[in-house]
């Protein structure tokens, strides 16, 4: 027969609990991690799912059933015989449990198993003291259900909120076959600082150990601790062996920072930082690098970054984004994606930003430094010391829209002459909104003049050129939709016409220099604007309309966009006549025929293609087609091309391929069949555990403009629930391959 007894709210508690839950060593925690690699282990076979009490630990009463139950004086209870103590999440099993509730002593032995909602525990005995907040455990083992975490230890004591863990073990694999384990003779946790010590250390890969330390000092929460963080190690024919050694410094609840130490086999020691800061209204970050002496130019090499952003009032914010490096073949030899060895001019800029409910405003100051050593300062975009930009639109009765669009801009220049320019744009617009369509007249005026510097007064024959003329569009179109059963599902499509006229006079503006003004890139969006310049140095004079047509298919449960395509084109009743210098207007009657095309049929494949194609030329202007297969298991391919015509031809193909469940090949090759050369290749291979990762890679590329090629190896070594070491693969893989998992 079993019998039950209730002790007050005030009654067993286990105070291990915490300390035990914090062997997760402070490391991110795997809650969202896959458990289909790893068996749960067989402690989780113990222990049966609890219930959800309703009430907090602190106000729940405990419950004991057992099969024989003395009580001794009313303050002595002894229960025996498959003993089970359960209290809100908790619950204890034993052969036998003491308590004392003068003395608040408690003693289980026999067979000992706790659970709640974060930790699976088992022990020959346990036993403690509440006043005293002292606990002893012997024989443990556990499993942290959130973390993951399992491990070993012989005696666990804890005393107040500091404890003590003898010939102790952590890992976040399967208990039976670890892959990785760490292994200490003593371990002491102290709650209150929230660091762990560790003596004697031992980090084994199987059963093979690899790293020892005598010492080792670690977090054991979420509080930030100084400390060293893993290192990463490459190779690559550019730099030699790559070894980078972090050290992290917790300065301030609001502020940290980073040291690097960076050795570089072929170039020598380079050393690096990165300091972060947090207030109220601000954040932001620096980072700098620096390079005594490289090895291979004799030179001091380095960079400087910061990066800020804050509240200044309600309504305005400063942002600042500094970049600098030493020399022009920095990213050349330090970067290592294509991204960053391809850079040609780097941006710096620093500003206050306004906008309130009917305006907005803008101060900066721009500037570039130069990445690319093919790249003379005469190219060196002007410098806009500084750029003031201010908009304001006002409603009337919801039928007629007021508003301006200006820019004040000071251009300066190492070696070229610069100027003032004015630029603005008073609209009127009286648009008609619909679930069936739109209607948005607007007329416009753009006026820009110029103060210039005597260079450009003398060689365009006036110090104060100007353009002013009306821009007078009409931007419509219409919304059909019907319900349709295309594909085998019940879907919505949408037919969607637009016709959108423009109308801007001709102005000779040869008499205006070029500052910052660039043609747009033809596109679809191209299509409806009235300018096909950036900048204020060109307004492009225009009698034109524009046909173009869009169609939707949704899924009628979900709303999910399963398919558009657009088809559009430019009719020019008057050919343009506005360009830039050495790169005049086309002469054609029409534009290129846009068409763009994306879809999601199925949740495995996403195809887009992007096609433009010169009607009076029969040529193709552009195109290109992405196309991605995902597998099941994680596994995907992207293939695609891109082709701009005198410019470029290229076929890029990428994928993660899963061979077994735990097996993956990985690559990528981005192939110039212009240049007949390749741009990017790798090849790897990644195998995966639920508690392990091991990813190796090899990488050829492009790293600069001249074509010279670099080598690289990329090896990572992942302890999931710890942290990893080797070379940043896996952010190559994140930042080369689309699709893949993060």
């Amino acid at each position: 027969m079993t019998i039950r007894h209730r002790l007050p709210a005030t009654g067993l508690s286990i105070s291990l609990i915490a300390a035990l839950a914090s062997l997760s060593i402070g490391s991110a925690r795997a809650a969202n991690d896959d458990w289909r690699l790893c068996a749960p282990g067989p402690l989780a076979a113990l222990f049966e799912p609890l219930p959800d009490a309703g009430v907090p630990r602190e106000s729940a009463p405990a419950d004991i059933n057992a099969r024989r139950f003395n009580v001794g004086d009313q303050s002595e209870y002894h229960a025996e015989g498959n003993v089970e103590l359960r209290r809100a999440d908790q619950q204890l099993r034993a052969e036998s449990l003491f308590y004392d509730t003068e003395g608040r002593r408690y003693r289980a032995e026999g067979d000992v198993r706790y659970q709640d909602k974060a930790l699976l525990l088992t022990a020959s005995r346990i036993e403690g003291e509440l006043d005293a907040d002292r606990t002893d455990a012997r024989d443990l083992r556990y499993q942290l259900v959130e973390a993951r975490g399992n491990g070993e230890a012989a005696r666990a004591s804890m005393n107040g909120r500091i404890s003590q863990l003898e010939q102790v073990s952590y890992s976040t694999c399967d208990p039976r076959n670890p892959h990785w384990r760490i292994s200490a003779e003593q371990i002491e946790l102290n709650q209150e600082t929230g660091e762990g010590r560790a003596r004697s250390a031992v980090l084994r890969l199987g059963k093979v150990p690899v790293f020892w330390l005598p010492y080792l000092s670690f977090p054991i929460d979420d509080r930030r601790r100084s400390g060293f963080l893993y290192p990463r190690i490459g190779t690559s024919d550019n730099t030699g062996l790559d070894v980078s050694i972090p050290y992290y410094l917790n300065l301030a609840p609001n502020y940290d920072a980073t040291l690097t130490l960076r050795s570089l086999g072929h170039r020598g020691l380079m050393l690096g930082g990165e300091f972060r800061y947090l207030s109220t209204q601000h954040r932001g970050e620096f980072s700098a690098s620096w390079l005594p002496h490289d090895n291979e130019n004799g030179r001091d090499r380095g960079s400087f970054t910061w990066l800020h952003r804050g509240r200044v009032s309600d309504r305005w914010d400063l942002r600042i984004n500094l970049n600098q490096v030493s020399d022009d073949r920095y990213f050349e030899d330090f970067g290592d994606s294509l991204s960053a060895t391809s850079t040609s001019l780097l941006a710096s800029s620093a500003g206050l930003y306004g906008r309130g409910e009917r305006w907005w405003a803008s101060v900066a100051l721009q500037a570039w430094d130069v990445t690319d050593p093919f790249v003379v300062n005469a190219q060196q975009p002007f410098r806009r010391l500084p750029r003031a930009r201010f908009g304001w639109k006002q409603d009337w009765n919801g039928l007629l829209e007021f508003g301006l669009r200006s820019e004040l801009v000071a251009f300066d220049h190492e070696t070229r002459p610069g100027a003032r320019r004015i630029d603005f744009y008073p609209y009127l617009r009286m648009p008609v909104e619909s679930s069936w369509g739109f209607l948005r007249p607007e007329l416009g005026y753009r006026y820009t003049t110029y103060d210039l510097d005597r260079g450009y007064a003398d060689a365009l024959g006036g110090r104060s050129p100007d353009r002013g003329l009306p821009i007078l569009s009409l931007d419509s179109g219409l919304l059909f939709e019907r319900s349709t059963s295309l594909f085998g599902g019940r879907s919505i499509q949408t037919l969607e016409p637009r016709i959108y006229y423009l109308r801007a006079p001709y102005r000779d503006q040869s008499d205006l220099p070029i500052f910052d003004t660039r043609e747009l890139t033809f596109s679809f969006d191209q299509l409806f604007r009235n300018n096909r310049f950036s900048g204020g140095d060109r307004q492009s004079d225009a009698n034109q309309l524009t046909v173009a047509v869009s169609s939707s298919l949704f899924d009628e449960a979900t709303g999910r966009e399963r398919l558009r395509a657009s088809i559009g084109q430019i009719h020019y009743f008057d050919a343009p006549r506005v360009g830039l210098p050495g790169n005049p207007p086309d002469a054609g009657d029409n534009s290129a025929l846009v068409a763009d095309l994306s879809s999601e049929l199925s949740d495995r494949w996403r195809v887009g293609v992007t096609q433009q194609w010169d009607g009076d030329s029969h040529d193709t202007m552009l195109s290109g087609v992405r196309a991605q297969y995902r597998f099941r298991n994680t596994g995907v391919t992207n293939l695609a091309y891109r082709y701009r015509q005198n410019q470029l031809e290229q076929a890029d193909v990428s994928f993660i391929a899963p061979v077994s469940e735990r097996w993956r090949l990985v690559g990528r090759w981005n192939y110039s069949l212009q240049d007949r050369a390749t741009l990017e290749a790798f090849a790897g291979i990644q195998w995966e555990d639920c508690c392990i990762a091991v990813r190796a890679l090899a990488r050829h590329y492009i790293r600069n403009r001249e074509g010279d090629k670099n080598n690289g190896l990329y090896f990572e070594v992942e302890l999931k629930g710890l942290g990893a070491f080797g070379r940043g693969a896996e952010e190559l893989l994140e930042r080369a391959i689309l699709g893949y998992p993060r």
